[in-house]
């Protein structure tokens, strides 16, 4: 079985950016799927702007005509804050023996070292940090250490054992952002074009980003 890809986030609402650099990892690194995770109760914020489960909702259309994308409920399915090492622990329960690419933008791997239990996670998966073009991975400090420990440029050995390794990518970077998509429907204009329409239609329907202060 090829590697999983794990893609984590609160897709607030998930958009093209999402789904173009899932799409394009899925095919240049060979994975069998790529599972969209929606955070339950994303630890790094206080509350999310439409409810846990409409943002699943919108996952969930997004990715359904896709093949080999999916989307994985298992941060619902338990209490408390939804941290990555929890997921990954879930995941790797279910394939003992499968690779498993946690991915991440760059803001996040950034970040890595202030998330819960992060020193475990390579024991759990390898790390893929999808990037835009012409940007590097910090080579100096705690992540420096960590790249020149564990850092690859092969393909290969992604699939050739289940976890321990970084891995950058560099991906189409669609300049759109969860952000300025709730601004804009916020002042009354319409997302077409930003994301899938099945995604607008549920964000339409719902009324979830209409005139509240994004």
């Amino acid at each position: 079985m090829n590697p999983i890809g794990i893609f984590g986030g609160t897709f607030d609402p998930i958009h093209y950016g999402h789904l173009r650099s899932a799409f394009e990892l899925l095919q240049a690194l060979r994975f069998s799927e790529v599972r969209f995770v929606p955070s339950a109760d994303p630890p790094h914020r206080n509350s999310t702007f439409a409810p846990a489960r409409l943002r699943y909702r919108m996952v969930e259309v997004a990715v359904t005509d896709q093949p080999g994308f999916v989307v994985d409920d298992c941060e619902f399915r338990r209490e408390g804050p939804s941290y990555t090492i929890d997921t990954l622990i879930a995941v790797r329960e279910e394939h003992p023996d499968v690779s498993l690419c946690l991915i991440t933008g760059m803001d996040a791997y950034l970040g890595l070292t202030s998330w819960h239990r992060w020193d475990e996670i390579l024991n759990l998966a390898h790390i893929i940090v999808a990037h835009r073009p012409g940007w590097k991975l910090p080579d100096t400090g705690e992540l420096g250490e960590l790249l020149a420990a564990n850092g690859t440029t092969s393909v290969d050995d992604l699939h050739g054992s289940s976890c321990g390794r970084i891995y950058d990518h560099a991906v189409t970077q669609l300049e759109i952002a969860s952000t300025e998509i709730r601004a804009l429907i916020a002042a009354g204009r319409d997302p077409r074009f930003l994301m899938p329409d099945s995604v607008r239609e549920v964000i339409v329907d719902s009324g979830c980003y209409a005139k509240r202060k994004l």
